[in-house]
């Protein structure tokens, strides 16, 4: 046999022998890919466009009773020209992290003001898999990142506080103390994030004041400050489990 023959066998042989593990090959990782860009997609239009939040919290008889909130955000098609800078996929765990980010010299933004971002560059940072099991992390990355966003809303455009107290013969007998927010908010910047040893998430986001005071039309603080919190999330409700034993 030739040797070009030979050659031939050999490379249809090897092809023979790498098909099983192509073949084994599935979806999940374009699956998780697509879904970390789409959700990084919402990041930027989130911080960037921005996003209503309506949120509470109420603390009863020096006990945390309920912390809950609802969001709601503008289309992507808002903005355009979003990049995809890095993608990492774990395969053992089926988790994707994409970095996006998006230059823009202006956009008009949730309440129709039109911002001079004089082609500022925004970046973001999002997770997504494809199997269930590995939702948790993920689920408490988002609640942080909306803790905060609420964070930055109470600090900046403030929130309603509520409290009432009844002592009677020198002893409390209730108290209930309760903080609304319900308003848009944009401009938001990543700072770091990331879980702790028990697996809860921590966001950090900060806001230049100076950004939007024009547009908010007010001086609420400084015009030059920069405002920075954490927001937290956890991934199981243990609080609950807890309420369920006293009963």
């Amino acid at each position: 046999m030739k040797r070009t023959t030979w050659v031939i066998v050999i490379t249809i042989a090897v092809l023979f022998l790498l098909l099983p593990v192509i073949s084994s090959a599935g979806n999940k990782k374009i699956m998780s890919v697509r879904a970390a860009r789409v959700l990084a997609e919402r990041a930027l239009v989130e911080s960037i466009y921005g996003l209503t939040l309506e949120a509470t919290e109420e603390v009863t008889d020096m006990v945390a009773a309920s912390f809950k909130g609802r969001t709601e955000s503008k289309s992507a098609a808002q903005i355009r020209g979003i990049k995809f800078e890095e993608t990492v996929y774990d395969d053992k765990r089926d988790v994707a992290r994409v970095t996006a980010s998006v230059q823009l010299d202006s956009i008009k933004n949730i309440d129709g003001h039109t911002i001079d971002l004089g082609n500022k560059v925004f970046r973001r940072v999002a997770f997504a898999t494809s199997t269930p099991e590995m939702t948790g992390p993920l689920k408490a990355m988002r609640a942080a990142e909306l803790d905060a966003y609420k964070q930055l809303i109470k600090n900046v455009k403030g929130f309603t506080l509520e409290s009432q107290t009844t002592v009677e013969n020198y002893i409390l007998k209730s108290d209930t103390v309760k903080t609304q927010v319900l308003a848009t908010l944009y401009m938001a910047e990543l700072v770091d994030y990331g879980w702790d040893d028990y697996g809860d998430a921590f966001v950090k986001m900060s806001l230049n004041v100076g950004d939007i005071a024009d547009v908010l039309g007010e001086k609420i603080i400084d015009a030059g400050e920069v405002v920075e919190v954490e927001g937290q999330g956890s991934q199981e409700d243990d609080h609950a489990k807890a309420q369920k034993k006293k009963k």
